[in-house]
């Protein structure tokens, strides 16, 4: 009997040391095919996660088709994945795309920017080194608008500084401080009506707005219908009926300072002027001196120059400006959609396949 007992210890340890040497080998089979999979995907440099960087709930996305390296892992030893890196993600402008940086990727073969804004990236020169550059049009318009049209509402009725004294501990009575803009049947001039511009004016609609718009090209009689905006081919006219004047436009040499004091100057005293393209669109030393002079009512920003302002600036002393952090695209639902197109285009351009949002320079 003592016997028996020995035998069926021996063969129940025999089997649990075969179990386990199965199982072992089943574990090292799923870490090959792990390391096969790693193997076969192309490797990605991004910025960071968090702080400046991505939000975590986006990194799956992109690790579908990537091995990735943040910039900070990167730096610690660029000659480990630097050879091997195919595609740059840039988030709002880092890892800045420097010769400095692209001097340390031989094989980049994609600059895949999140936003449709360019113009932190040499594109002529980056094309120069043979490396492509794509956008995300369309997925950010909804996003921009809406912070555009909450600037609008937020400043011309006063919604921040209203917050202020509603919960200050010593306010005993409704400031008349508080008298606000209507915004209901005023008249909204649009500065840019491509995808972003189109949707605002959607937008303005509902609040049965005027909407006037200048553009370098007019829109057909269909998408000037579709939103109910009317052409302006002289910005002039539009600053000068305007009561927001939104600028909605790509930075270029043609639209840096684009408002300047000259137009600052043929505003209503009492206009707001919006923001939600980019800072250098504005000559900032003029905007502060027409709104300490009420040469216009007010501003609304969610860009500057530059980002942040310096904490002695003017800007951020006025009670007639209202500026947020160029939060336009920050929304969880449109971050998604950027870094998926982001994705996309990289994956295409690795893959040698047509590229969906090229950046073609002028």
């Amino acid at each position: 009997m003592a016997s028996l007992c020995y035998m069926r210890r021996l063969w129940d340890t025999t089997q649990v040391y075969r179990l386990l040497r199965v199982a072992s080998q089943h574990r090292s089979a799923q870490q090959l095919q792990h390391q096969k999979v790693m193997d076969n995907k192309p490797w990605a440099l991004f910025s960071d996660v968090g702080g400046d960087g991505l939000v975590e709930e986006v990194i799956s996305i992109m690790k579908q088709h990537f091995n990735l390296v943040c910039h900070k892992d990167f730096l610690q030893n660029p000659q480990q994945n630097g050879p091997k890196i195919e595609a740059l993600f840039l988030w709002g402008p880092l890892p800045a795309a420097e010769p400095s940086l692209l001097s340390l990727l031989p094989s980049l073969k994609v600059i895949a920017n999140g936003g449709v804004g360019i113009d932190h990236i040499d594109v002529p020169y980056v094309n120069s080194v043979g490396v492509k550059v794509t956008n995300t049009p369309g997925v950010v318009s909804d996003a921009t608008a809406d912070i555009a049209m909450g600037l609008l509402l937020a400043s011309a009725r006063k919604i921040v500084r209203a917050h202020q004294l509603a919960t200050g501990p010593e306010t005993t009575l409704i400031m008349p401080e508080l008298m606000g803009t209507e915004v209901t049947g005023s008249t909204l001039g649009i500065i840019g009506m491509g995808h972003i511009g189109s949707r605002i004016a959607q937008r303005a609609r509902g609040f049965d707005m005027k909407i006037l718009y200048h553009n370098r090209n007019r829109r057909s009689v269909e998408d000037e219908q579709a939103v109910g905006a009317s052409y302006c081919k002289n910005m002039d006219d539009l600053l000068q009926q305007s009561d927001f004047v939104m600028l909605a436009v790509n930075l270029t040499p043609e639209t840096t300072n684009l408002i300047s004091r000259r137009e600052l100057s043929l505003m209503k005293p009492t206009a707001t002027l919006v923001n939600i393209s980019r800072g250098k669109v504005v000559d900032q030393n003029a905007l502060v001196e027409a709104l300490q002079s009420g040469t216009i009512g007010a501003a609304a920003l969610d860009v500057t120059h530059p980002e942040p302002l310096p904490r002695d600036h003017a800007l951020l002393r006025l009670p007639n400006v209202l500026i947020t952090p160029h939060v336009g695209t920050h929304t969880l639902n449109t971050t998604k959609k950027m870094v998926e197109k982001m994705v996309e285009n990289a994956v295409a351009v690795v893959q040698g396949l047509s590229i969906p949002n090229e950046v073609i320079p002028k």
